[in-house]
């Protein structure tokens, strides 16, 4: 496993090898990591009638996740407040193709995490998509942000085997919106059931 450079990462796009789109800055190359920017559409998660999510269960007898999210949409430029405790979704301006040998890592960049916002994540080989980014502001304080902004930074690493990304069923892969979890959706949750009888 290797840590990808900024002139390698220029060589692999250059070759569409990887394919990250649109680039609009120079400035998004770091020496070993790339910016990616905050999109236009988010999810952002409320407190609905129920008095829990369940993600135990994938029937019509309770509420589905999604429905604990509202969808917004803002254009580039424009405002989006991130409130205390509240989970936010969205999707980065960015779409992305790795290759099957290499993975990215994502941090939110220094200047937001100062502020109490908080991810971990990593994209597998083969994922195409937009960045689907989870942020909890974890602060007391509200805060503002603007869509386009860089927000956060990938470092990319090339392992020795090739994977199959899609060898397995996929909940998430190339979406170019954010998605609500799908937690009641793994099929080991009917097996769990199966064996509480």
């Amino acid at each position: 496993m290797s840590l990808i450079v900024k002139e390698e990462l220029k060589k692999l796009l250059e070759n569409r090898e990887l394919i990250i789109t649109p680039i609009l800055e120079e400035k998004q190359f770091g020496e070993i990591s790339f910016d990616f920017r905050i999109g236009t559409d988010f999810l952002t998660q409320h407190q609905g009638r129920n008095a829990f999510i369940d993600t135990t269960k994938n029937n019509n007898i309770t509420r589905s996740i999604k429905s604990s999210y509202t969808e917004t949409r803002r254009k580039l430029g424009e405002e989006f407040l991130i409130h205390p405790s509240q989970p936010t979704l969205f999707s980065t301006l960015e779409y992305v193709k790795l290759p099957k040998n290499i993975y990215a890592v994502l941090n939110l960049r220094s200047s937001y995490s100062r502020l109490g916002l908080s991810i971990s994540t990593i994209v597998q080989p083969g994922y195409c998509g937009c960045l689907s980014v989870e942020i909890v502001n974890s602060g007391n304080t509200s805060l503002n942000i603007l869509t386009g902004t860089r927000f956060l930074q990938a470092r990319f690493f090339k392992i020795s085997e090739n994977t199959e990304y899609f060898s397995s069923e996929r909940k998430y892969a190339c979406q170019v919106r954010p998605v609500s979890s799908k937690a009641n959706e793994d099929e080991d949750l009917e097996k769990l059931i199966g064996m509480n009888i």
